[in-house]
């Protein structure tokens, strides 16, 4: 499990649900959460919160511009790759934080992709879970 750290920046919510926008280092992490400000008491601006998400979350991509509707893309670094003969496990550096992505070996081949390597992992809002930062 992938685990940063980051500051609530903005609350939109509608009925039960909730875009949360947060802050890591200078990106902008979103996450819709089945809860509002109202009824969860740190659902709120500035409150300092951890982001989960699954190393089987992270998609992985090479080339920019993209024009897809995933809105957490994050820039990183592959720092190493512990390859598999089907599962490829890259270790990424997102700033101060390390984040896994398991991608098929067949991926990584397609994308060519090796150490040092500047990449975009992308992870939909709806795979991005909340926690208060205890």
């Amino acid at each position: 499990m992938n685990i940063l750290s980051g500051n609530i920046t903005s609350i939109q919510g509608s009925e039960s649900l909730s875009l949360v926008k947060i802050a890591v280092e200078n990106t902008i992490f979103t996450s819709i959460i089945i809860d509002t400000p109202e009824s969860n008491v740190y659902f709120k601006i500035g409150k300092v919160v951890k982001i989960y998400f699954k190393e089987t979350e992270v998609i992985i991509a090479k080339n920019e511009p993209l024009n897809i509707s995933i809105q957490n893309k994050i820039p990183c670094t592959i720092i190493s790759m512990k390859l598999g003969e089907i599962l490829t496990e890259l270790h990424l550096r997102f700033g101060e934080f390390n984040i896994k992505s398991l991608i098929t070996t067949n991926a990584l081949k397609t994308l060519n992709l090796k150490n040092g390597d500047a990449v975009l992992a992308l992870i939909k809002t709806n795979e991005i879970s909340l926690s208060p930062n205890d």
